[in-house]
């Protein structure tokens, strides 16, 4: 079968955005280390390949609305990098002016509706985007992520009720990365497979390799054209995988050393991608290379806009709190 074209341009795009997510989030491991992030910091390093896979579909206008490990998320909405470390960081160049940090991080201008701290409470919000939608009848679509340790919340269900029940215009994607908190999805839930979990409000779903971003890509087109054309929710499990503790704070000491090298060797979503490029796609290494550099100098450049952003003035603290409304 003849390659499609314009498929290593597309693929190398995605390479990159994934490098981009990746580097970042090293970056900003580092950064905390040094004290320079604040509160928590949830890292989204082995995962990239189901940001980058879903928002390739996403069309102007469709929302994005995640949990507390959402810096990957606000990078493939394509927020600038520089703001986003400038938030984390706690500056006044952040994207929102410093004072929401990792977990409460909102963009607008990138349909980009945040980061939320509360385990499962962007599913609810994400439906109340997906109403909005269908009232508006806007022909947008709302991608609600949550993970597996959210999954077991209330809230969740009644969300899927109501979504089914209206027909509202919403892919909720469940990023399976096996561990929640610390507890392995065998040790917390009956149900296994969460994408099950919409069977009895008759709402569609499917497991997809979430390590595999074309993968992703194909799924997420298939959830975006039920939920556009009117049919309703649709459920998305990526199986995926987060290399670094839950958060910063966190040693993973419920899994092995063995465990997490097994599964960097044989299913990184980056090498992976790297390889289809190389083998199937005679792209050469020193292209990736070069790739690697610019995503590199990116990232340093963030760095550097965060350090010299200064803190927020005081007065910051009265501002943003209430929407004054026109009559």
């Amino acid at each position: 079968m003849a390659p499609e074209k314009g498929l290593p341009d597309q693929l190398k795009a995605f390479y990159r955005q994934m490098l981009l997510i990746r580097r970042f989030e090293e970056r900003a491991g580092q950064l905390y280390g040094m004290g320079l992030i604040g509160g928590f910091c949830h890292l989204y390093i082995g995962q990239e390949a189901i940001a980058v896979g879903v928002q390739s579909i996403k069309q102007t206008g469709d929302q994005v609305i995640t949990g507390y490990r959402d810096h990957g998320h606000m990078l493939a909405c394509g927020m600038d990098p520089r703001e986003v470390m400038a938030e984390l960081t706690g500056r006044a160049g952040g994207s929102s002016k410093g004072k929401g940090g990792s977990m409460h991080m909102f963009s607008t201008e990138a349909d980009f509706f945040g980061g939320h701290g509360i385990v499962g409470a962007q599913v609810s919000l994400g439906t109340g985007l997906a109403l909005a939608n269908k009232y508006r009848k806007n022909g947008k679509v709302a991608f609600v992520y949550f993970g597996d340790g959210a999954a077991n919340q209330g809230q969740v269900y009644e969300s899927f009720n109501m979504a089914e029940l209206w027909s509202l215009p919403v892919v909720y994607v469940i990023e399976n990365n096996q561990y929640a908190m610390g507890t392995s999805i065998e040790r917390s839930s009956s149900e296994t497979h969460l994408y099950k979990r919409g069977a009895s409000f008759r709402i569609p779903g499917e497991e997809v390799d979430g390590m595999d971003v074309v993968a992703v890509r194909e799924a997420a087109a298939r959830a975006a054209e039920h939920a556009r054309s009117g049919q309703g929710p649709y459920i998305l499990e990526m199986k995926t995988y987060r290399y670094r503790g839950h958060s910063m704070s966190d040693p993973a000491k419920y899994r092995t050393r063995e465990e997490v090298d097994l599964v960097r060797k044989t299913r990184d979503p980056i090498d992976h991608l790297q390889d289809i490029l190389l083998n199937d796609h005679g792209v050469e290494e020193a292209t990736l290379k070069v790739l690697d550099g610019e995503v590199k100098q990116i990232v340093a450049d963030a760095v550097e806009f965060a350090r010299n952003s200064p803190e927020p003035a005081p007065s910051e603290l009265y501002t943003d709190v209430y929407l004054e409304a026109s009559r």
